[in-house]
């Protein structure tokens, strides 16, 4: 299951992407229309910020954009990032591998083999998607965003 950070992390981020950078959003601006709590959101845009997808700018026509295009950031590399390992298994991460604890050897691992396949699946699907494929309704994006909140 994917957190509420990471929820609102994406919803930012089509705000933004549906802006255009034609110019800068206010944090309460992007708060009132996706519905995120406000201190909420200046935590996940820092974090953004710091990792390089968004931008702010001072002053009086300051806010935030987005550093890269849309169609450059995946909602793969923004949960990653938000959440942590995708896998759901830690002998499944690419980033945080770990043997599991109870395991005798992962290639007689029944559990890791349907698991892999699932992990596979997710992230072809993760970071083939983009924000701006959520924003222009492709790839199913109502769909995967669907499925995303049953798992």
């Amino acid at each position: 299951m994917i957190s509420q950070k990471a929820k609102y992390a994406l919803r930012a981020l089509t705000a933004l992407a549906q802006a255009d950078g034609q110019r800068p959003l206010l944090i309460s601006e992007i708060a009132v229309q996706q519905a995120i709590p406000k201190k909420f959101l200046e935590q996940i845009l820092l974090e953004l910020k710091r990792s390089g997808i968004v931008e702010s700018r001072r002053g009086k026509l300051g806010g935030y954009l987005l550093q890269r295009t849309a169609n450059e950031i995946t909602f793969g590399e923004v949960l990653r990032l938000i959440d942590g390992p995708i896998a759901p298994l830690p002998c499944l991460s690419l980033t945080a591998y770990r043997a599991c604890e109870d395991c005798d050897g992962e290639k007689q691992c029944e559990i890791r083999h349907v698991f892999a396949r699932v992990a596979d699946a997710s992230r072809d699907v993760l970071f083939s998607t983009t924000i701006a494929d959520a924003v222009s309704g492709t790839r199913n994006t109502s769909e995967t965003l669907a499925s995303l909140e049953d798992v």
